[in-house]
């Protein structure tokens, strides 16, 4: 039962400060002018696929959390990767700086291909539970240069 506790507090915490991080920085008129790629998805696309991956992020540090001290440093690393990925939207959004977004995504994807090498051995489901969000990261930091080239 405590297990469920932590996953549900892990999932529920990580949900909630994506959520605030969206609801605070919209795209707005400004991101409507920019010029973007002919891949780029619609609007609607983006909140419900990072509400997946928030809720595996949290699952993950859930596992990390239940596990330490074996895995402290992957979950100081989930940590730092959390903080990255919160800090993306403020700077494209908020600041309407996509090049310094895109260092802070070009970051975060290492990071995150860096959990999943270093947590393959200790905690191969946590591991796996980062492939989408590589997946996704790859993805959104082709489209931030893209945009940042286009613009």
């Amino acid at each position: 039962m405590k297990n469920i506790f932590i996953h549900a507090v892990f999932i529920v915490g990580v949900v909630i400060a994506g959520f605030i991080v969206g609801i605070v920085n919209v795209p707005g008129e400004w991101y409507q002018s920019l010029a973007k790629p002919s891949f780029n998805p619609p609007n609607w696309v983006f909140a419900p696929a990072w509400s997946l991956l928030y809720v595996l992020i949290g699952w993950a540090g859930a596992r990390l959390f239940i596990a330490r001290p074996q895995t402290s440093g992957a979950l100081t690393l989930w940590t730092a990767l959390l903080v990255l990925n919160l800090a993306w939207s403020p700077l494209f959004f908020g600041m309407e700086m996509p090049a310094a977004a895109l260092v802070v995504v070009v970051a975060l994807l290492a990071g995150i291909l860096l959990f999943i090498a270093r947590t393959w051995g200790k905690d191969r489901p946590s591991a796996l539970l980062f492939i989408p969000y590589a997946a996704w990261v790859a993805f959104a930091t082709l489209l931030n240069a893209s945009i940042v080239y286009l613009n």
